[in-house]
């Protein structure tokens, strides 16, 4: 936000993207372990990060906005267009790392073919960065920008007068982020670790639960738009709380038990997340929906996803399965005392 005050958008963007791909890029060219030891860990490390400022950069809130200058009737439509593109970026990366799996030895595979995706992703990222700076240059994107909603603040000032929005935000989104990377990353990490599993074959049952997904964000758009996007997150999170009752008995029985685990799991998950971004940004004062946004979405981020495969793949290595249902329920929870508190806060206020 601060090099757009400073600068311009189309900077941030430029900049953010090119960061995205030198990082992801530059994984492809990391030395090994065997050659740099410790210090390729550490590279490694960098370079996430740098993925990291990468998409805080390039993230800067337009869905929530173009779902709030959409026609009443069509906000949830708009407010889901923009979250197609986790499950298509998903679905090529998926593809990718199951063909080379399944085509190269392991040898083959440890020594090059995990550095291919991350070598043809810097395309990808120049593709992303003209499809952007195009967006930018819209008439309704230049109309925004004339009525000042596209205008930063400063984050202290938004803190100071903004913090209850944005800690009610990012917890009505916390169902959706905490299960993301609990039906993308995770099971990955637990099926390598405890049993013989194609993950060739898994990707693959992923991909299939990934269209599902992208099926389900479609979907929501319709379902937000007759019964609000507030009700929908608020349904959805009830019946994300009662599928993590049923994670332990899913991911450790089997193969069928799993691909059922992952098929339910992305079709909540696209339901849920086709309106997770922004869900209360119609709470901020026009002067602060923009950097609110984007800082809504990246505080829900960090809280439900950052540290999710981590802290389910540490429960469940040292207490069991069941204590990953009850990381994703502390999540549902979370959401659905977030929205009925903002509910009532509405109420009152009005």
């Amino acid at each position: 936000m601060a090099i757009q005050h400073r600068f311009t958008r189309e900077t941030k963007l430029t900049l953010a993207l090119m960061i995205m791909g030198v990082s992801t890029a530059g994984i492809a060219f990391l030395p090994d372990y065997a050659s740099l030891g410790t210090t390729s860990i550490v590279f490694l490390a960098l370079l996430r990060v740098g993925q990291g400022i990468a998409q805080g950069g390039s993230w800067d809130g337009l869905p929530s906005l173009l779902a709030l200058n959409a026609p009443e009737h069509k906000r949830g439509w708009y407010a889901m267009l923009g979250q197609l593109g986790a499950p298509i970026g998903f679905v090529i990366a998926a593809g990718l790392f199951s063909y080379l799996m399944a085509n190269l030895n392991s040898l083959d595979f440890l020594e090059w073919g995990w550095r291919f995706p991350f070598y043809v992703a810097f395309a990808i990222n120049v593709v992303a960065l003209f499809a952007r700076l195009r967006l930018v240059t819209t008439h309704e994107y230049s109309h925004l920008l004339d009525e000042h909603q596209l205008d930063p603040v400063p984050v202290g000032e938004l803190l100071s007068s903004q913090t209850r929005n944005i800690i009610i935000g990012a917890l009505a989104a916390l169902a959706s982020y905490a299960l993301f990377h609990l039906v993308t990353v995770f099971p990955l990490s637990w099926i390598t670790l405890t049993s013989q599993r194609s993950i060739a074959g898994f990707l693959q049952v992923q991909m299939v639960g990934v269209t599902l997904m992208a099926i389900a964000i479609i979907i929501s758009g319709y379902l937000a738009d007759r019964v609000g996007r507030r009700h929908t997150l608020g349904t959805l999170a009830t019946l994300i709380g009662i599928f993590s009752l049923f994670v332990p008995f899913l991911i450790g029985n089997g193969e069928t038990s799993q691909d059922a685990f992952i098929l339910i799991g992305f079709t909540l998950l696209g339901l849920s997340y086709g309106q997770a971004s922004g869900a209360v940004t119609a709470q901020f004062p026009q002067r602060f929906r923009y950097t609110g946004a984007a800082l809504t979405s990246d505080v829900a981020w960090l809280i439900g996803a950052g540290f999710a495969p981590l802290v389910a793949l540490g429960l469940s290595s040292h207490f069991g399965l069941a204590y990953a249902g009850v990381y994703l329920l502390s999540g549902a929870v979370a959401s659905l005392a977030a929205l009925s508190i903002n509910r009532a806060w509405n109420i009152r206020d009005n």
